[in-house]
């Protein structure tokens, strides 16, 4: 299957600026797309693939940190790598804090923006190589009887196959019928595992 392009944002008023980080992108072999204001941003549509986002903190009509804070809203999760000529201390703590990849002042250093960059777009990429798994374990879940999905809980719970007989009131061999066809449907190549599946669909706390 081929990778998914990962694009880069930037939102900057500068448009010398803007160019020129085009530019920058363009000639590490990264694709780019250049707004300049946030509503430009608002109004395009989200790249399918990888993405980071290299926001100036000081644009017109809405600051990048409102931005941040309706991204973060919309549960929009994208890296940020945020940019400003006029950034102070309690500004890049906010940003870090609220989430943040980096916090960088003018004039930037190239090498120091790529490397940032770089970063989200590998955290982006991870996100969502972990959502696509998760959407394969729910749609394996789903292929479960009712009957096979409540014990795989119990099961997950540590419960042996004679406690979840007695529990639901049927027969050990039976319960071990359903259990074994739940992990073939689960793909799950032991019962440690098969835990470990239940916990990552939020049906039992994860157990550290």
């Amino acid at each position: 299957m081929q990778e998914k392009v990962s694009t880069v944002l930037v939102i900057e008023d500068d448009v010398e600026l803007r160019n020129s980080l085009g530019r920058l992108l363009r000639s590490v072999g990264l694709h780019a797309q250049l707004f300049g204001s946030v509503s430009e941003f608002l109004e395009s549509d989200a790249p399918d693939g990888p993405t980071c986002l290299v926001l100036d903190v000081r644009l017109p009509g809405q600051s990048g940190l409102n931005l941040q804070r309706e991204l973060a809203a919309a549960n929009r999760e994208v890296p940020i790598v945020f940019i400003t000529g006029h950034g102070d201390i309690r500004m890049s703590v906010q940003a870090m804090k609220d989430g943040a990849i980096e916090f960088l002042t003018k004039p930037l250093r190239d090498e120091e923006l790529l490397d940032a960059i770089h970063l989200g777009l590998d955290r982006d990429r991870a996100r969502q190589e972990n959502g696509k798994a998760l959407g394969a374990l729910k749609e394996r879940f789903g292929s479960l009887s009712p009957r096979e999905r409540e014990i795989m809980i119990h099961v997950a719970q540590g419960r042996l196959s004679k406690q979840i007989a007695g529990d639901i009131g049927i027969s050990e061999p039976t319960v071990k019928v359903h259990r074994s066809r739940a992990m073939r449907k689960m793909n799950a190549r032991s019962l440690p595992e098969f835990g470990r599946m239940v916990a990552k669909l939020g049906l039992v706390p994860e157990k550290s």
